[in-house]
């Protein structure tokens, strides 16, 4: 392709490529390795003080990867991490890659339903889980295919002293370990142990085989795993290093590249710039194991010499508003990313004012590993457009029927390029749906793009609604709300929100005159993570449809007041 046909590349910044070579690399193992050769006494994590060095990461994650393949594991089986942002996660991903595995990202904030649904559909045979979040898994653990259960505590790798304090406080003073029954589980720790007596036999791993299963409502909303292949990571990790290197350059050459991970590891965002892409350049990723927490996350963060900053709209607003902000130095920032969500005006012409760093917007999807376009990071002003393509990467504006459509014209993004997922977890059909005769993934977001190759979201064709950069998908809460007696009909719709961007409304009919807004929420806390949970609940005596009787979620919509 030439400049015309590719305006984009007229915007890249001196240094970055048009292209990138994914053949650097023939598997994430092969990348992990080359880190842990290169950068052994460097800190690769931080968490709450404690600092784990590329070296002690080797080890421990080939003592835990001979670990998952003594219990009788094969190659391309599937280990789900359900974990907050601690140390073992890196750890454990690490550990799953280089035995072999496929790694199955789960929220850990999951109720038993959607974790047993998550467990069934990727088959996995084994699960790496905080002891907080046990109860969960003992409610559904029955009815899935898990066989083997380790099980992390908060203070695990914090050392003896801090370890048992830690442990003390999250179980006995915060009380944050419901009480639960796992009787076949293995300690994290003994686990390591019992590895110390295996030895890994390392599998030839290639590009083309499956590394992680990232689930995600994709344009439909029924939950599915989006297949990651080793190649997919490694080339949105090497795009995301080449995109940002005419910032991080400015790094003094005797600093190592620090960035902060206030987002969740199990989010392919933080997935793949604070574990794979940082390790690559032999940075620190400080680990932030809850951002709701602004005190502590103010606390951690002042301990910190760091440059680079990936946050959503939501964080970046309250962390610029908060009092304490003006406790950290902000000075040697050189990189702040947004994602998930769009960022807004305001927030980033705060944010550039308070830290003199400017927020980079850029998009993408789980299914595309997941960046596909960003701001250039020598970008000053704001401009409220998700950038241009990175390298190696084609986007295009197309209409209903598959045609690209003139310079200008709205129409849905599409996105070919070496980070586009191999398809969705058995559910050719929904591959088939998503994927273009050419190759470009149909991402269900409405767009235009400039005549300088800037993209810029309008709309959105599916019904998915974004909670502070994650997917809520109205089908999902129906069903779940559909299924409390007394619900004849429902339907959810997204509404503006100030503080998450979009909040979840429910709208419900009435079969039983009795039910109130308080069990309809009762009900759905008890099947519904946080984030989706609904934030208005209405009741009406009917809902608009169409003659053929499909529920008009426009037309609500458009009925609900701003």
């Amino acid at each position: 392709m030439n400049s015309t046909q590719k305006p984009w590349l007229s915007a890249y910044p001196e240094g970055v490529p048009a292209e990138i070579d994914i053949t650097a690399y023939s598997s994430l193992v092969d990348l992990m390795q080359e880190s842990f050769r290169q950068y052994g006494d460097r800190t690769a994590f931080s968490f709450l003080g404690k600092r784990l060095t590329y070296k002690e990461l080797d080890r421990l994650s080939q003592v835990f990867a001979a670990y998952l393949q003594s219990l009788g594991l094969v190659f391309g089986d599937r280990v789900a991490i359900m974990l907050p942002n601690v140390l073992q996660y890196p750890i454990a991903v690490a550990a799953v890659l280089r035995a072999g595995f496929v790694v199955v990202n789960i929220n850990p904030l999951y109720t038993a339903r959607e974790l047993e649904a998550q467990l069934k559909d990727s088959d996995a045979k084994a699960i790496v889980v905080l002891e907080n979040f046990g109860a969960t898994l003992q409610a559904c653990l029955a009815r899935t295919p898990v066989k083997h259960v380790v099980l992390c505590a908060m203070g695990d790798r914090l050392g003896l002293l801090k370890g048992v304090l830690v442990n003390h406080v999250v179980r006995k003073v915060k009380k944050m370990v419901p009480a639960f029954e796992l009787p076949t589980a293995v300690r994290f720790n003994d686990a390591l142990a019992a590895g110390e007596r295996c030895t890994l036999t390392s599998p030839e791993i290639h590009g083309d085989d499956l590394a992680v299963l990232q689930y995600t409502g994709g344009t439909t909303g029924v939950a599915k795993g989006a297949e990651l292949l080793h190649r997919n990571v490694m080339a949105n990790m090497l795009q995301a290093s080449a995109w940002f290197q005419p910032a991080l350059k400015r790094i003094p050459s005797h600093e190592i590249p620090t960035f902060i991970c206030p987002l969740p590891l199990y989010h392919i965002f933080a997935f793949t710039l604070n574990i794979m892409a940082c390790m690559r350049m032999g940075g620190c990723s400080v680990l932030i194991p809850n951002p709701r927490d602004l005190p502590a996350v103010f606390k951690e963060i002042s301990k910190h010499r760091f440059h680079v900053f990936p946050a959503v709209n939501t964080l970046f607003n309250a962390l610029a508003n908060h009092p304490d902000f003006n406790k950290v130095d902000w000075s040697h920032l050189v990189v702040s990313v947004g994602g998930g969500m769009a960022v807004q005006g305001p927030v980033a012409k705060l944010w550039l004012e308070k830290t003199g760093c400017p927020i980079c917007e850029a998009y993408g999807l789980s299914e595309t590993s997941p960046a596909a376009s960003g701001n250039p990071v020598t970008n000053k002003a704001f401009n409220g457009s998700i950038g241009v393509p990175l390298p190696s990467t084609d986007m295009k504006i197309i209409d209903d029927d598959g045609n690209e459509v003139p310079v200008g014209t709205p129409g849905e993004i599409a996105i070919r390029g070496p980070q586009v997922m191999a398809g969705y977890w058995q559910r050719p059909d929904e591959t088939a749906r998503v994927m273009t005769a050419d190759g470009f993934f149909k991402s269900g977001d409405v767009g235009v793009m400039d005549e300088r190759g800037y993209f810029r979201i309008v709309d959105r064709k599916k019904d998915m609604i974004l909670v502070s950069g994650f997917n809520v998908y109205p089908n999902e809460i129906e069903e779940v709300v559909a299924g409390l007696p007394g619900v004849l009909e429902c339907a959810v719709i997204g509404i503006p929100d100030e503080r998450s961007g979009e909040a979840v409304k429910l709208v419900v009919v009435k079969k039983d005159a009795a039910l109130t807004e308080a069990q309809v929420l009762e009900h759905c806390r008890h099947n519904l993570t946080g984030y989706k949970m609904p934030r208005v609940v209405e009741f009406r005596t009917e809902l608009p449809k169409t003659p053929v009787g499909k529920v008009l979620r426009r037309e609500l919509r458009d009925k609900t007041p701003a």
